[in-house]
């Protein structure tokens, strides 16, 4: 077994972890969060019917010049509105394997600064 296997076993154990306890539903939907070294991404998941009601990305935003913090915020305020636009006011928040600090806090506190409620 490789480091990077090891490395995936343990991310695949902590994002179990994470969403044994966090279901979407059509009333309460789970925004689920992506981070990669470059970028982060944020969608919108009725879980029951398998389908993403919206979606937000910082490759989508015109961010030049910003933190990557800062873009994450931006990120979180893009899906809200979104999120308003498609009728969705309260989601369950899904951070994933990614701890709950710096871009995925910021993604957060931005989607809170945009209106959705969790």
């Amino acid at each position: 077994m490789s480091i990077d296997d090891s490395i995936k076993r343990a991310r695949a154990r902590r994002t179990t972890r994470v969403r044994s306890g966090v279901q979407g539903t059509l009333e309460r939907p789970r925004l689920s969060v992506f981070r990669s070294n470059r970028a982060i991404w944020a969608q919108i998941i009725d879980d029951i019917n398998g389908r993403t009601l919206a979606n937000a990305g910082s490759i989508q935003l015109s961010a030049k010049g910003l933190s990557k913090k800062d873009q994450a915020t931006k990120v979180g305020e893009l899906l809200a509105e979104k999120a308003k636009a498609a009728g969705i006011e309260r989601v369950v928040f899904d951070r994933g394997p990614y701890l709950y600090h710096g871009r995925v806090k910021a993604l957060a506190d931005g989607a809170r600064q945009g209106g959705l409620d969790f």
